[in-house]
């Protein structure tokens, strides 16, 4: 913070009265405003990676001097760890568009605001490119079959693992390898791919768009860009909207490179499914591991675009691929099909090893059930390769006896609660039971309790068995 100061009072001839923490993103650096008595104001930036800040500095200073909207480098420290940012305000594209992602609906003042700042895309990515020594570039100067396989494997160990999925572990490596051949093979121009194009990137000055962490940006495929903007997971930007952006980009991106719109196109496609899978690995990343609830909440927004593509073209070019999409998807769509207006009451088992189930609806969660108290069939031979749905798991734990007094002790406390939900209109309750492995105790529990408040009220009721990945509704 010291050095903050010292290069605002270097660089105004003034000493900082103020200093405002800034709400981070999703990386580790850290913001804050420092303003002077008279109002003059700088963002002050701390990294904690070097050769990123450089990355920053100098595409900045490169942008600049090409007369982009980006925010200017004003001073940086002799550690090259610490600088100073023009100050863009407060007002982002992501808080202008707010009440179009709550209701769907985007009204005209935010469909121009889109179209704007999809217009000036290919400014960005062409002339910004030109002359750019892309050797500043972190961590990385160009996209490359390296980056592809790293977020498809990003894809597989940090969503499809920790869901549970169930897959084909070489048929789906086959499938990603097909998909990066692809990629590098599609019809698409190359310039300064932004790499993280999103609405919470973009800042609004006077009205018009300004660009700020572009600190990921290498030379690569501009598709890349269209992709993560227009597919935004929780944007939910209708099909129409969708395609006026598409065109805009191309009318606007024609004024800098020769480009078939059908072939341009074909390309855009393929990035939306690259950039899908990569989202959902990001998701389950910061939100089952680092245990950021919110990025659960995106999951199902980025599992409805994923929906969108499964085509059989595509399904015959990655069959794998498209069958574990289609697995997912569908349990993606059981959730919307419950927004009847009655209640709905989703009964998830889990793995304490996997950590507690996220409440994916807003609401906040609701009761969890730690069944590692009951006698575990797990521990023997016999019942280990089967799960609480299965006879003599059943038959196992419904002799031993624990288990019955455990779920109506569990129903006495959850029943009453259900009852007033249903009286006050609200429309979401998760009830999840957790054992050690997510197999046995809790996929019984989870499973009798959800059959039992089936047969008692008149609601929506999820079964979710996150270990053995079982989904059904009930009723």
């Amino acid at each position: 913070m010291e050095t903050l100061k010292a290069l605002f009072r270097d660089y105004f001839g003034a000493d900082a009265v103020s200093v405002q923490a800034l709400k981070g993103s999703g990386s580790d650096r850290a913001y804050y405003r420092l303003a002077a008595a008279d109002g003059r104001s700088a963002i002050g930036t701390v990294g904690t990676v070097l050769k990123e800040n450089q990355a920053f500095i100098a595409i900045a200073t490169h942008f600049a001097s090409k007369g982009l909207n980006v925010p200017q480098v004003l001073s940086v420290s002799a550690s090259g760890m610490e600088y100073l940012q023009s100050d863009l305000g407060d007002d982002s594209l992501y808080a202008a568009l707010e009440s179009g992602r709550s209701e769907g609906n985007y009204d005209d003042a935010q469909r121009q605001l889109l179209i704007k700042t999809v217009a000036y895309l290919p400014k960005l990515q062409f002339a910004g490119g030109d002359g750019l020594d892309y050797s500043v570039c972190y961590p990385q100067s160009d996209f490359d079959r390296r980056n592809i396989l790293f977020d498809l494997n990003y894809f597989k160990y940090d969503y499809l693992k920790l869901t549970a999925a169930v897959f084909d572990e070489i048929a789906l490596q086959i499938d990603f390898e097909r998909l990066a051949d692809d990629l590098l093979a599609a019809e698409c121009p190359t310039g300064f791919m932004y790499r993280d194009f999103q609405a919470r990137n973009v800042m609004l000055c006077g009205g018009e768009p300004y660009f700020i962490d572009f600190q990921g940006g290498r030379r690569g495929p501009v598709c890349y860009d269209l992709a993560s903007f227009v597919w935004q997971a929780a944007a939910r930007y209708p099909e129409s909207l969708k395609q006026e952006l598409i065109q805009t980009y191309i009318d606007a991106a024609k004024g800098y490179a020769d480009l078939d719109t059908d072939s341009f196109k074909a390309a855009l496609r393929l990035f939306v499914l690259f950039r899908t899978l990569q989202v959902l690995g990001a998701y389950g990343f910061r939100g089952y591991i680092e245990k950021k609830g919110h990025f659960l909440s995106s999951i199902p927004y980025a599992l409805s675009n994923a929906a969108s593509l499964l085509t059989d073209e595509l399904c015959r070019r990655y069959p794998e691929l498209c069958r574990v999409l289609g697995n997912l998807c569908s349990g993606a769509k059981q959730v919307e099909d419950t927004s009847d207006g009655r209640l709905t009451v989703e009964v998830t088992s889990f793995s304490y090893r996997q950590g507690v189930p996220a409440d994916t609806s807003g609401n906040g969660g609701g009761y969890v059930f730690d069944c590692r108290s009951l006698a575990n069939p797990g521990r023997y031979e016999p019942y280990k390769k089967f799960n609480g749905l299965d006879a003599n798991v059943i038959e196992f734990l419904e002799s031993e006896g624990g288990i019955t007094i455990f779920l109506e002790r569990a129903k006495e406390l959850v029943f009453p609660h259900i009852e007033k939900y249903i009286e006050r209109g609200f429309t979401h309750l998760m009830v999840s039971f957790g054992c050690t492995g997510g197999q046995h105790r809790s996929v019984y529990s989870a499973q009798h309790f959800a059959e039992a408040v089936a047969a008692a009220f008149d609601v929506n009721v999820i079964v979710h068995h996150t270990a053995i990945n079982v989904y059904k509704r009930l009723r």
